[in-house]
């Protein structure tokens, strides 16, 4: 069957006669063959294909997950892959393959591997390397490359593909023979998982996938060992009660790094041991549950700006908190910085205590502290927080039930959605205005459960997170739903993956919330007239048509569902859930003229 396939990708003057007679037989006896010769390399040994090497080599060092898209000359690591266990998820585009892999790395905290052809193949999954590399999430990728023997002929897709890839990641190589690939693999998973965390790239030149070695000639390689947990001196930890027992108005900022160094119990024991207000970061959002009584998110402006000791949990001062400087923060405010990367420490501000260690283990030390202190919940801090809070819910309350429109607006539709989304749901969110709203109205009750735009404010990210996640829960998590909130723009980049969710019979709600537009678009009569003329030059920059998107579902005989109102779209969240096997779409038309209200300061 696998040399049938195989014959159909590659032409015949390509297709090799190791490969054309190995396939066949490799996928029972080359897997067998080579574990059984890696106890004594002194053994005669078997001939092992290449491609069998590369899947062997992923399989010992823990990798579970391959997302990519195959052909020339990769497609038989795929098959490889799987004959040797590994779940392989083929995708439309390698952007949207590169994306769900580096949601596998954040939520597991170890990476998946995204596969690509070369060339065009690589470019492709850059954009998702970038996302991984600023977010510090663990992936590896591998592409295949033109034979080394063609290489500056103008061989078949022939480009530097480490010199490129360089730049979206931490390590990058090319797999210079096929008895040293345990070796590169090895390098490559542990670098992306070593702190900081990132992208592994390894270069498989084409004649290395189809050749073969006899398996006693194999360099053996032990599984990486996992990544130390520095703890903090007995000096930092006497110098950070000190400074939150000077503080009046103390804030924590719970970031995705407590998410990802799965610190959620240590985060949440601390928070509540010293009585502390607390606001997380988007991805932070479920480390603690959103609904926390000491959680001040609804407040955040005030809170950030007004805070006089400020404890980041692996959260860094970036755009995202402004840099941490005024008129957002205050001029005066000390910081305390605690995280597993030293780039992080003293960025943008000079902290007052800065930390270098890992999350989990500092926050035990915390915890551990032989203090009684604990902050007083009736301070003026408190009181004044309370009231941010109740104002800005009014605020928000009053635009869930507005009749300004017979039209839905963003937080009447998140607000109906989220009536009726489990708690316990993995939130895939973007699009602007609808994960900015989402963030306060959308709410998460446990870590990693909730997957966004992230550091880099990645566009297009959706639907290749949502496939992970799933993914991830048909075999940890059975029974979990994935929602999938995006704009129409977001799902327009790629939602045609919703076929891929589809072919593995993944329960994805994939909901669209449609305005027509990026940020704000505009009325049907007014886009109608204006498409008439020129639309190049009378359609607005941000307009797109105000489409059925359901109507993709039924292609691939899946439900869709069109909602205008509140009651519809309960009522489409109700039946989607309901079906267990097979992806939904669900496309909540709103006002185009809807948008974001700010915080009341």
């Amino acid at each position: 069957m696998y040399s049938a396939i195989i014959r159909q990708v590659r032409h015949k003057p390509l297709f090799s006669n190791t490969l054309r007679t190995c396939l066949t037989s490799k996928m029972e006896s080359s897997s067998k063959s080579y574990a059984g010769s890696t106890s004594d390399k002194s053994s005669e040994g078997n001939e092992v294909v290449g491609a069998q090497i590369i899947a062997e080599a992923l399989k010992k060092q823990g990798i579970e997950y391959i997302f990519g898209v195959v052909g020339i000359p990769i497609i038989e690591v795929a098959f490889a892959a799987q004959q040797s266990q590994i779940k392989y998820i083929g995708m439309h585009n390698e952007q949207a393959a590169s994306y769900a892999a580096s949601a596998i790395g954040y939520m597991t905290g170890k990476p998946a591997v995204c596969l690509t052809v070369s060339g065009p193949g690589l470019v492709h999954a850059l954009g998702g390397m970038a996302n991984a590399q600023v977010n510090k999430w663990p992936m590896v990728v591998l592409a295949g490359s033109s034979d080394q023997p063609q290489e500056s002929m103008g061989a078949f897709q022939e480009f530097p593909q480490v010199e490129a890839a360089r730049l979206f990641s931490k390590y990058a190589a090319r797999i210079s023979s096929l008895d040293r690939v345990p070796f590169f693999v090895e390098k490559a998973v542990r670098s992306s998982i070593y702190s900081p965390s990132g992208v592994s790239y390894l270069d498989i030149p084409g004649e290395l996938v189809t050749s073969s070695i006899n398996s006693s000639q194999i360099e053996q390689v032990s599984k990486y060992q996992a990544p130390p947990k520095p703890a903090a001196s007995r000096e930092s930890l006497g110098e950070f009660f000190n400074l939150l027992k000077q503080s009046k108005k103390p804030l924590v900022i719970v970031g995705k790094g407590c998410s990802y160094g799965f610190a959620e119990e240590e985060v949440k024991k601390f928070i509540e041991q010293y009585n502390l207000p607390f606001l997380a970061t988007p991805m932070g959002k479920g480390t603690l549950d959103d609904r926390h009584p000491l959680s001040v998110g609804a407040a955040r402006s005030t809170a950030l700006k007004d805070a006089d000791c400020i404890i980041l949990l692996g959260a860094r001062l970036n755009w995202m908190l402004h840099f941490g400087r005024p008129p957002r923060f205050d001029p005066n405010v000390k910081i305390i910085q605690i995280d597993t990367d030293t780039n992080e420490l003293h960025n943008n501000i000079q902290s007052a205590l800065a930390i270098q260690a890992d999350l989990k283990t500092v926050l035990k030390q915390l915890n551990e502290n032989e203090t009684k202190w604990k902050y007083d919940a009736a301070t003026q801090w408190w009181n004044l927080l309370r009231k941010k809070l109740a104002t800005n819910k009014q605020r928000s309350d009053a635009l869930m039930n507005s009749k300004d429109s017979s039209m839905l607006n963003y937080y009447s539709a998140l607000d109906a959605i989220q009536s009726i989304i489990p708690k316990d749901a993995i939130i895939v969110s973007e699009g602007a205005n609808t994960m900015d709203i989402g963030r306060t109205i959308l709410l998460n009750s446990k870590a990693r459960h909730r997957l966004d735009a992230g550091t880099f404010g990645t566009m297009g990210v959706g639907p290749g997170f949502a496939i992970a996640a799933a993914i991830y829960c048909q075999d940890y998590e059975p029974g979990k739903r994935v929602v999938c909130v995006e704009g129409d723009s977001g799902f327009g980049f790629s939602g045609l993956e919703f076929e891929t969710a589809a072919r593995y019979n993944l329960p994805i709600i994939f909901i669209i919330i449609n305005n027509g537009g990026i940020y704000a678009g505009i009325d049907t009569d007014s886009f109608q007239e204006m498409a008439k003329k020129d639309a190049t030059l009378n359609l607005p920059p941000t307009s797109l048509m105000q489409a059925n998107y359901e109507r993709i579902a039924g292609a691939f005989g899946c439900q869709g569902y069109l909602a205008r109102s509140v009651e519809e779209v309960k009522k489409s969240v109700q039946s989607a859930l309901a079906e267990t096997t097979r992806p939904s779409i669900i496309n909540v038309f709103i006002d185009p003229s809807s948008g974001r209200v700010q915080q009341a300061c």
